[in-house]
């Protein structure tokens, strides 16, 4: 449908018209959701591309001084990278309703590989969050970010018209997911409690949840984090060191780690010092290819660099954005929401820190940092948005493909409705003859 001229008067529904137009020539005729599904696999091939190169740089040094080779772990990285692409389209060619069989075994295989780590768990940094196996490690709170963000679709969809009633909203969602996020903050990792704590007050905003009860759990859980970092010595000294710039005890620098970050960044200037040619990577930034990584790229690949991976990380949100809006049924765009608020909320966290912009929390940059198990969740989280980029395309709705219910959400930017207030959407069909004729107008024009 295209606009009067009286609908068109004014600079912003001009500028609207010429964004809408813009889009449709790059996407094509009669395919809004082409675009957003190659444009999120391009971001993502370049970020792991980038992130398997700089494994290598930032890791080589430490690597010769260990005795290995000095492209051993970003070899490892590489394999998982491999394996990640093959699982990751899989994952995109298979149809969202296997998420809901498997969303109440997964919560509690996750739940169980938590608790495994009490008892056969590895301490990496103080953090009790690593199983190792025959040679392999496995990181089991990665996997339980997947597990929370399908498992709260899940369970969020079959309390979909209950949701204004804020103990449909606390059970089991905000309970049983408190459990998960209670188990990591018992074994010190707080930064991947924090993110997990964004999969959980996100799942609930896109599902729709009364803002009084989303303000009320927010708060909640703004107080359960400054609790934990200020039950905590080492916590609360890396807060003071952001804050004030000095570390907060003469027998151990806390602020040795930023400070080399800062400086690597410093030293890249415009264009870099050149690939392989950092010199903090020589043992001055602590976890250099892992939590540090982005402080490696600025040095190396310089401002041009890094603005380069932020491109990226945009491009890669944006359309996951776009691929969420046009969900029509809550399940999908629940889990969609999830997946992005968890993986640009954790490159944000990862790049502040380095940056200078907040204290340092201990969480790798997403598709970049060295960590097979966060890759390849990562990855695997990816290829499901993928699957529901695909089932959103109306070209494939109209030829019987996917759901056929992301036409009405190909235009805008919107949020998602209140239960139990006008415009709220459901996830059920038009019964009526008028509304299917209605529903069939739009979906021609």
């Amino acid at each position: 449908m295209q606009n009067t001229p009286q609908q068109a008067s004014g600079w912003w529904p001009r500028l609207r018209n010429g964004l809408d137009s813009l889009f449709r020539r790059i996407e094509g005729r009669g395919a809004a959701g082409n675009s957003a599904y190659y444009l999120i696999l391009g971001s993502t091939v370049a970020l792991t591309a980038i992130g398997v190169l700089m494994v290598v740089s930032a890791s080589s040094v430490e690597s010769i001084a260990a005795g290995e080779s000095p492209y051993a772990n970003g070899l490892k990285q590489g394999v998982v990278a491999v394996l990640g692409f093959v699982v990751m389209m899989l994952i995109s060619r298979s149809n969202v309703r296997f998420w809901h069989r498997i969303a109440w075994p997964a919560y509690f295989l996750a739940v169980a590989l938590l608790l495994a780590l009490f008892v056969i768990g590895t301490k990496v940094n103080g953090n009790l969050n690593w199983i190792n196996v025959g040679g392999f490690s496995l990181q089991p709170s990665e996997a339980a970010k997947l597990a929370m963000a399908v498992w709260l679709a899940h369970v969020l969809f079959r309390k979909e018209k209950l949701l204004d009633q804020w103990k449909h909203v606390y059970i089991p969602a905000v309970i049983f997911g408190g459990v998960i996020v209670g188990i990591v903050m018992v074994q010190h990792d707080l930064g991947t409690a924090l993110i997990l704590m964004s999969i959980l007050f996100s799942a609930l905003f896109f599902a729709g949840v009364n803002y009084r009860i989303l303000g009320g759990f927010g708060l909640l859980l703004i107080g359960l984090a400054g609790m934990a970092a200020l039950t905590s010595g080492n916590r609360m000294c890396r807060v003071t060191t952001w804050v004030t710039g000095q570390a907060c005890s003469d027998d151990y620098d806390s602020a040795y780690q930023s400070t080399g970050g800062l400086y690597g960044l410093a030293s890249g200037g415009l264009l870099g010092t050149g690939l392989g040619q950092s010199r903090q990577k020589y043992s001055w930034i602590p976890e250099a290819h892992n939590d540090f990584i982005f402080a490696i790229i600025g040095e190396e690949l310089g401002l041009v660099g890094a603005i380069v991976v932020l491109v990226l990380f945009a491009v890669l949100g944006i359309n996951i954005y776009r691929v969420v809006i046009r969900q029509e049924q809550l399940f999908h765009r629940v889990l969609g929401g999830s997946i992005m608020v968890w993986i640009l909320g954790q490159a944000t966290v990862n790049m502040a820190m380095v940056t200078g912009l907040l204290p340092v929390i201990g969480v790798p940059l997403p598709l970049i940092s060295y960590g097979g198990s966060a890759l390849l969740m990562t990855l695997i989280a990816i290829g499901v948005v993928l699957s529901l980029a695909r089932d959103s395309d109306p070209s494939r709705a109209a030829s019987g493909g996917g759901s056929g219910k992301g036409v009405k959400g190909a235009k805008g930017l919107r949020l998602p409705s209140r239960p139990g207030k006008p415009g709220a959407r459901t996830s059920k069909k038009p019964t009526t003859p008028r509304a299917s004729r209605t529903q069939e107008r739009v979906s021609r024009s």
